[in-house]
C-alpha cells in the first residue's frame, strides 16, 4: 500500500468526480478494446457508485477502436488487386462513427452486468458556445446523477467540423483531457482524475531511469523543467496535453490526480489519499515543507550553485570564506542571542545536560569559529590538483585530479557549530550542501545559516547551502539517491544507525565513540592522570572523550590505580567499574562496555597486558580514537599498529582527535568507516578524483597504433 499523503486530505470531503481515461488504456496494442482494463475500471465506477459517489466517465477509445474495425472490413472486402495498391488512411470520422457504437456497446455490457446503468452523451466543440446547451447539460448530468446513472462522455468525432490540428487559438476544447477539465467545471466537480498510461508525470520521459515521478505538481517551478516523452501510442495528446487540462482546472479550483489506467484500483487509492499520481492543486505553492518536490528542489539548486562556485576563480572562492568570517564576527551579539534562546527552552524542555552542553556556544566560540574559516580561506586550493600525471603514450598524458564530491546531506544534533564548520568546508571544497539540524538548536542554526548565505555573492546563489527545517523532510532526502551524493550524520547511536538503514545513499560517520586511555604498568603517572583527565573532563560530551579507562593490572599494586580515581571522583567523575574493577575496588558495575555516557561518568576495568587492552578495545569499541599511556617504545608500537581505529595516539589525550586540532581546518565529522574517509574529516574528506586527458588526435582502433608508455610524471607536476 502506497503512503498516505497529509497533503490530499481534501479528498475525503470528494463526492462528485469526472474520470477520463485515455484511448492508450482503452484500447490494446492491437486496436482492440482493452477487456480487462475496461472492467476494472467500471468495477471500481460501481464501487463508488455504490458507496455515494457521483461519477462521470469521459472515455476515449471510440477512432482507434473504429479503426480496427474499418481496417478489418476494407481487407475482408479488397480483391488481390486492391491490397497490392498503395493503402490510403482511414477516414477518422467514419472510426468515429464506428468505433463510438462498439465502445457503448461495451460498456453498457459491462455495467449491466455490475446492475449499473450508463448513458452516452456526445458533444463538439461548438456546442458550448450556446448558454442554453451548457445549462441543458448541467440539468441532464444532475439529473441522471439523481438516478445513480452513469454519465459517459466523448467528443463526437464523426460530426466535429475540427480537424487537426486539434489546438487552435478559437476552440474551447481540443481532445478528451481538455473536454474532461471543462466538464469538471461546468459540472461542478470536486475532483478530476485523468487516467494514463503511465503513472503520472515525470521529470523526463518515463522510460528515461534518470526520471523520477513528481507527487506534486507546483507551476511555478516545473512549467518549464519537464521534458516530455511521446505522446500518447493511439490519442492525440500523451501527457502534454493532459497537464495543460490539470493545470487549467486546478487553477481554477478543481483538483486533478493523473495516474495510471493500467492499475486496477487506482482510482480507490487516489480516493484513500494513498501517495499515488501526480496531484496538480490551486494551494500546491503553498506547500512548501511537504513531500519530495522541495527537497529535490533544494538538491538541484546546491548542485547547480556548486558548479558556478567551482567555475570562480580561486580568489574569489577563498574571499568568500573570509567574507563569512567577518560576517559571523559582525554578528557575533545577535548569534549568541539566539543561541542563549534555544539552551534556555532546551532547559525548560528538560533536555539532559549532556545535549544542553553541546548546544551552547561558549564564550570565545565565534571569534574561533571565524578563526577556523580564515584557516581554510589560506590553506593550499584543494579543487583540481593533480595527484597523479601518466604518459598513456606519446602525446597522450593523463592526469588523476581531485574534484568535488558534488552535493552533501548532513544531518547533525545539538551542535551549532556545526553548521558553522560544515558550510565552510563545503565551500572550500566546491561542494553544495543541505542541512538539517536539530530542532533544539533551531534558532541558532536558522541565525548562522541566514549570516552565512548572506556573504555568498549572488552569483554563486544562498542555494548553495539549504537549510531543511522539516524533520518529515528527512525520509525524503535519503531518497534523492540521484542528486545528494553522500550523507554525513553527526549525532547520537540512534540517529546515525537510522540513516545508514534508511538509505541506498552512501553514509560517512561513526554511529559510537566508544575512546579508551589505557594506562600501562610503565606509563609516567603524572602523564597518565594529566590524559586522562584531559580525555574525560575537557568536554565529556564529545565524541572523542574518554569513555573507558583501561588498566595494568600492576598498578593495582603500586597505588597507580587508586591515584587516577582520585583525581577523577576530585573533578566529579562518576566511575563504574568493568567484572574486575567492580569487584577489587567495589565499584557499582558499568551497564555495559560498549556504552557512550557522553557526561562526566566513565568506565574503568583492569587487563593483564597490552595485548588484553588491545583485545578488549577491538571486542568493546567502536573504532574511533584510542589511547595507550607508556614509556615502553616497544610496548607502544605494539598498540599502535595492532588497535584497529580511525586514530591511535600515543602519550596524547583522545581530545586531539579533532580536525581543527589536526590542522584540517574544521571538520565535518568523525569516519569510522574504512572506504573513503576514516578519522576527523576535512578538505581532503569532501573530495573525490576525476581523469583528465589531453591528446593529439589519438585512436585505439583495437589498440593497432598504439605504444603504451605508461610513464609516471608526477615528479613533473
Amino acid at each position: 500500500m502506497a503512503a498516505i499523503d497529509p497533503t490530499r486530505g481534501f479528498l475525503k470531503d470528494v463526492k462528485r468526480i469526472v474520470i477520463k481515461v485515455g484511448t492508450a488504456v482503452v484500447t490494446r496494442e492491437d486496436g482492440r478494446l482493452a477487456l480487462g482494463r475496461l472492467g476494472a475500471l467500471c468495477e471500481q465506477i460501481q464501487i463508488l457508485n455504490s458507496e455515494g459517489f457521483e461519477v462521470i466517465l469521459v472515455s476515449s477509445g471510440a477512432v482507434g477502436a473504429g479503426r480496427q474495425r474499418l481496417r478489418y472490413r476494407k481487407l475482408v472486402h479488397s480483391s488481390f488487386a486492391d491490397l497490392q495498391k498503395p493503402q490510403v488512411e482511414l477516414d477518422g470520422k467514419a472510426c468515429a462513427a464506428v468505433g463510438q457504437n462498439g465502445l457503448m456497446a461495451l460498456y453498457d455490457t459491462l455495467f449491466s452486468q455490475l446492475d449499473v446503468t450508463s448513458a452516452q452523451l456526445l458533444v463538439t466543440d461548438n456546442d458550448f458556445r450556446s448558454p442554453e446547451f451548457r445549462k441543458q447539460l448541467t440539468e441532464t448530468v444532475d439529473s441522471l446523477l439523481s438516478y445513480k446513472v452513469i454519465p459517459v462522455f466523448n467528443e463526437n468525432d464523426a460530426v466535429s467540423t475540427r480537424r487537426a490540428p486539434y489546438e487552435d487559438s478559437s476552440g474551447i476544447f481540443w481532445d478528451n483531457d481538455s473536454l474532461a477539465a471543462l466538464l469538471a467545471l461546468e459540472l461542478k466537480a470536486d475532483l478530476l482524475v485523468l487516467l494514463s498510461d503511465v503513472d503520472g508525470l515525470y521529470s523526463g520521459p518515463p522510460n528515461d531511469p534518470q526520471s523520477k515521478l513528481i507527487y506534486t505538481y507546483v507551476k511555478e517551478k516545473l512549467e518549464n523543467t519537464i521534458t516530455f516523452g511521446d505522446k500518447s501510442r493511439l490519442g492525440r495528446g500523451g501527457m502534454t496535453a493532459k497537464v495543460k487540462a490539470a493545470v487549467y482546472a486546478s487553477q481554477a479550483g478543481i483538483p486533478v490526480v493523473i495516474t495510471s489506467g493500467f492499475a486496477g484500483d487506482n482510482i480507490i487509492k487516489v480516493l484513500q489519499g494513498q501517495r499515488i499520481g501526480t496531484l496538480f492543486h490551486q494551494d500546491a505553492h503553498t506547500w512548501v515543507s511537504n513531500g519530495e518536490l522541495n527537497a529535490r528542489d533544494m538538491a538541484g539548486a546546491a548542485r547547480e550553485c556548486s558548479r558556478r562556485l567551482q567555475a570562480m576563480p580561486v580568489k574569489d572562492r577563498s574571499k568568500i570564506l573570509l567574507d563569512i568570517a567577518d560576517a559571523l564576527e559582525a554578528n557575533e551579539k545577535v548569534i549568541v542571542h539566539e543561541n542563549e534562546a534555544d539552551v534556555a527552552n532546551a532547559k525548560d524542555a528538560g533536555y539532559e545536560t549532556s545535549l544542553v552542553s553541546r548546544l551552547a556556544l561558549k564564550p570565545g566560540k565565534v571569534a574561533n569559529l571565524a578563526k577556523a574559516i580564515r584557516v581554510l580561506a589560506n590553506m593550499e586550493e584543494p579543487i583540481g590538483q593533480v595527484l597523479k600525471r601518466t604518459e598513456l603514450s606519446d602525446g597522450l598524458i593523463l592526469d588523476k585530479t581531485s574534484s568535488p564530491l558534488g552535493v552533501l546531506l548532513v544531518i547533525f544534533e545539538s551542535r551549532p557549530e556545526a553548521l558553522v564548520q560544515i558550510a565552510s568546508l563545503a565551500i572550500r571544497t566546491g561542494n553544495g550542501l543541505l542541512l538539517k539540524g536539530g530542532k533544539e538548536a533551531r534558532r541558532s542554526n536558522a541565525i548562522l545559516h541566514k549570516v552565512i548565505t548572506s556573504a555568498i555573492p549572488e552569483k554563486v546563489g544562498g542555494g548553495l547551502i539549504g537549510l531543511v527545517t522539516s524533520r518529515d523532510e528527512i525520509p525524503e532526502l535519503l531518497k534523492l539517491d540521484d542528486v545528494i551524493d553522500l550523507v554525513i550524520p553527526r549525532g547520537s547511536n540512534k540517529l546515525v544507525s537510522q540513516i545508514k538503514s534508511s538509505t541506498k545513499i552512501p553514509v560517512l560517520g561513526h554511529a559510537d565513540g566508544i575512546c579508551h586511555v589505557y594506562v600501562d604498568k610503565s606509563a609516567d603517572m603524572e602523564m597518565a592522570k594529566n590524559i586522562v583527565l584531559d580525555a574525560k573532563t575537557d568536554y565529556p560530551a564529545a565524541c572523542n572523550a574518554m569513555e573507558t579507562l583501561l588498566v595494568h593490572k600492576e598498578l593495582m599494586g603500586n597505588g597507580g590505580v587508586a591515584a587516577l580515581l582520585l583525581e577523577l571522583q576530585t573533578k566529579g567523575v562518576s566511575i563504574n567499574g568493568g567484572p574486575r574493577a567492580s569487584s577489587m575496588l567495589n565499584l557499582p558495575a558499568a551497564p555495559s562496555f560498549h556504552h557512550e555516557y557522553s557526561s562526566l561518568t566513565c568506565t574503568i576495568e583492569i587487563v593483564d597486558d597490552v595485548h588484553a587492552a588491545i583485545d578488549h578495545i577491538h571486542t568493546h569499541g567502536s573504532a574511533h580514537t584510542d589511547c595507550i599511556v607508556t614509556q615502553d617504545r616497544e610496548i607502544a608500537d605494539i598498540f599502535l599498529r595492532q588497535v584497529d581505529s580511525a586514530a591511535v595516539f600515543h602519550n596524547a589525550s583522545t581530545r586531539f582527535s579533532d580536525g581543527f586540532r589536526f590542522g584540517l581546518g574544521a571538520e565535518v565529522g568523525i569516519s569510522t568507516s574504512r572506504i573513503h574517509a576514516r578519522g576527523p574529516v576535512g578538505v581532503e574528506g569532501l573530495l573525490t578524483t576525476r581523469w583528465i586527458a589531453k591528446g593529439s588526435g589519438q585512436v585505439v582502433n583495437n589498440d593497432k597504433g598504439v605504444v603504451y608508455t605508461h610513464r609516471d610524471l608526477t615528479h613533473q607536476v
